[in-house]
């Protein structure tokens, strides 16, 4: 089935993107603090699972052809997870003010990463990478 498929597919891109979100977040928290830092490793964390995503999961579906139409989708990708952005975000924040130690944060971004998934797969499948769909 290929929603299945693609669903997997997706799985697998949130964790590479988790694991690009904590390394960013850790790097630049001394810079930044816990917060910005956040939001840049947030962005690191999405370009990533937007090509891979791009790549593999949707690759009948992603733009071809000019650079403006890459940039046009990547753009699209990252306003389309705005929504599983907050919540992503959200739960991020109240982990780091419930849970306390060196792993708070990224217990954090787990968190925060399965609050957002599932609207951000919908995002994706169906708004983002909706052209060329054979079914």
């Amino acid at each position: 089935m290929k929603i299945g498929r693609e669903l997997i597919s997706f799985a697998v891109s949130g964790v590479i993107g988790f694991g690009v979100d904590v390394v960013v977040l850790y790097l630049l928290a001394p810079l930044l603090g816990w917060y910005g830092a956040r939001v840049v490793s947030f962005l690191a964390a999405a370009t990533t699972t937007w090509a891979f995503n791009r790549r593999y999961t949707f690759a009948a579906s992603a733009s071809t052809g000019s650079r403006r139409s890459i940039l046009r989708e990547y753009l699209s990708y990252l306003a389309t997870m705005t929504f599983g952005a907050v919540l992503n975000y959200g739960a991020y924040v109240l982990t780091l003010h419930w849970v306390e130690g060196r792993w708070a944060a990224a217990l954090g971004v787990a968190l925060g990463s399965l609050a957002g998934m599932s609207a951000n797969f919908l995002s994706a499948r169906y708004l983002v990478f909706r052209s060329h769909r054979g079914g």
